[in-house]
């Protein structure tokens, strides 16, 4: 019986695979013939915050076990019926600190209600220009913050639905930009097992672009005449630039070995705006109920991709209502990320 069950489950996956992947191909035939890599801003809104999902190559959408799984897909909101609060710190590259937290609150009859924080931060930075290459002895700051609130409904026992709105400010010293995003997504229940469908649609928005003090000069406006004013105010204008849209449909697929042995596998298949298409993939071992075990692939057939494997793992405590979480992500160039979460539950 156990023997029949493992090979229908390993049907399921490959199936469920070969559609993804046929998905996948037909999004990037459809595809210009250039990336597009870099032509957004707000890339920090690509940093996905949890350890867990991290370290299963930052796949999720398809799952709906916790808090955690909003970010990749903000139909998880209406799957959400216990309030629960979340952490997050990761050290990023070139010493960077990316910071997020998020909250939610069900309410009988109405859904549920989410709101976060994300924040990153350069940290101060030496100001250098041709005539001092050694510095001025100013610092600046880059800062990136992105507020948000959502909301979530249980539609029936196996289809929720959310959206989410997030107010985005990025700061280089002086000057900054500011813009809103909207994200929607599903999530569906395909089997009494557990099988999951969902799909997002991230960052929805208008283009942007940057102004502040920094941006401000001083021209003549004729420099053949003499006796004007050669010092006129002025200001320079950048151009204006989308924000980075992101269409994700996946799967997560459960398997329990035993009472207290279970093992996960998400695929997830990802069309962004200001990149090719790709895969993450994820695998979860649970033991005990109280650890988890982690591993995936991140940006699968990605051109020129520099990311690729993760691993993690996670500890329960208090029957879950505690939960830690780590994740390590390695990249080709520079070097290696980790992440760290906690998720309190009530």
């Amino acid at each position: 019986m156990r023997r029949i069950v493992v090979v229908s489950l390993l049907n399921t996956l490959l199936n469920t695979m070969l559609i993804t992947l046929l998905i996948l191909v037909g999004c990037t035939g459809m595809a210009a013939a250039q990336s597009k890599t870099g032509t957004t801003v707000g890339q920090f809104l690509g940093i996905e915050p949890s350890a867990r999902h991290a370290a299963m190559g930052n796949a999720g959408v398809g799952l709906s076990e916790g808090i955690e799984s909003v970010y990749f897909n903000p139909g998880v909101i209406g799957a959400l019926d216990r309030p629960a609060v979340t952490f997050t710190h990761s050290n990023w590259f070139a010493d960077i600190a990316f910071d997020y937290a998020a909250a939610n609150v069900p309410i009988s009859g109405f859904g549920t209600l989410f709101g976060s924080v994300t924040a990153l931060n350069s940290g101060e930075i030496d100001v250098r220009t041709v005539d001092h290459p050694l510095g001025t002895g100013e610092r600046y700051t880059v800062q990136d913050i992105a507020l948000g609130i959502g909301y979530g409904r249980q539609i029936t026992s196996r289809f929720a639905v959310g959206l989410q709105l997030n107010y985005i400010s990025e700061k280089i010293w002086h000057s900054s930009l500011n813009t809103l995003t909207f994200s929607v997504g599903t999530v569906y229940r395909l089997t009494s097992s557990g099988m999951q469908l969902g799909f997002s649609l991230n960052n929805l928005g208008t283009d942007a672009d940057y102004s502040g003090r920094d941006l401000a000069i001083q021209y003549d406006n004729d420099p053949d005449q003499f006796g004007d004013n050669s010092a006129l105010p002025g200001e320079q204008l950048t151009g204006k630039y989308p924000v980075p849209i992101l269409f994700r449909l996946g799967v997560s697929i459960p398997f329990q070995i035993s009472e207290r042995s279970r093992l996960m596998f998400l695929l997830d298949a990802l069309h962004p705006n200001d990149n090719t298409e790709s895969m993450n993939l994820g695998a979860e071992w649970s033991l005990l109920e109280v650890l988890a075990l982690r591993a995936g692939y991140q940006t699968l057939f990605q051109e020129d991709t520099e990311l690729g494997l993760t691993l993690g793992f996670g500890i329960k405590i208090a029957e879950g209502r505690f939960r830690f979480g780590y994740a390590w992500a390695d990249h080709e160039h520079l070097g290696s990320t980790n992440r760290f979460s906690l998720i309190l539950g009530f």
